[in-house]
């Protein structure tokens, strides 16, 4: 028998989420090293699913508050050896290349500031993610307008080249 379910994921404001799949006890301080090692004044918190001993949610991060909600996401998610890292003052793209190159670190489904639902199949056994809702849907193509304001809103906040 399989179950399907969604946990839904709110991203508070200024903040940014990554989701991801990786396989020993100690990738929750693994990440907390790859992120302090990547932002300098980087806030954080980290849930990680321990799947297997007593399968706890082990929790990481240096802001208390992101802490805790990565830790009460992390257990409505309660999937294999996922995790989940809320993050404040950085952007994903800031970080996402050190935390791929964490060893035990398997796969990131999302990275975004959006709201997420989590599909989540649920057997005798356990539960895994099935995949990701990130944000809304395609709402239609982009015009030369938009086209201008995505070029601006980039160099804005200085990803880009003025």
């Amino acid at each position: 028998m399989i179950e399907f379910k969604t946990v839904k994921i709110e991203v508070p404001e200024d903040c940014n989420v990554i989701l991801g799949m990786a396989h020993f006890i100690k990738t929750a301080e693994d990440l907390y090293e790859a992120l302090v090692n990547a932002v300098p004044n980087i806030k954080f918190g980290i849930g990680f699913c321990e799947s297997s001993g007593p399968c706890l949610v082990r929790l990481e991060g240096n802001n208390e508050e992101l802490r805790q909600l990565a830790a009460k996401k992390a257990y409505e998610i309660a999937c294999g050896h996922s995790f989940i890292i809320f993050l404040k003052n950085a952007y994903p793209i800031n970080v996402l290349d050190n935390i791929k190159n964490v060893p035990e670190v398997c796969t990131i489904y999302a990275a975004t500031s959006n709201p997420l639902e989590v599909m989540i199949a649920e057997t005798q056994q356990g539960r895994g993610i099935v995949g990701v809702i990130d944000g809304l849907a395609s709402k239609g193509v982009e015009t030369e307008e938009d086209i201008k304001a995505r070029k601006e809103f980039l160099r804005k906040i200085g990803y880009k080249l003025s």
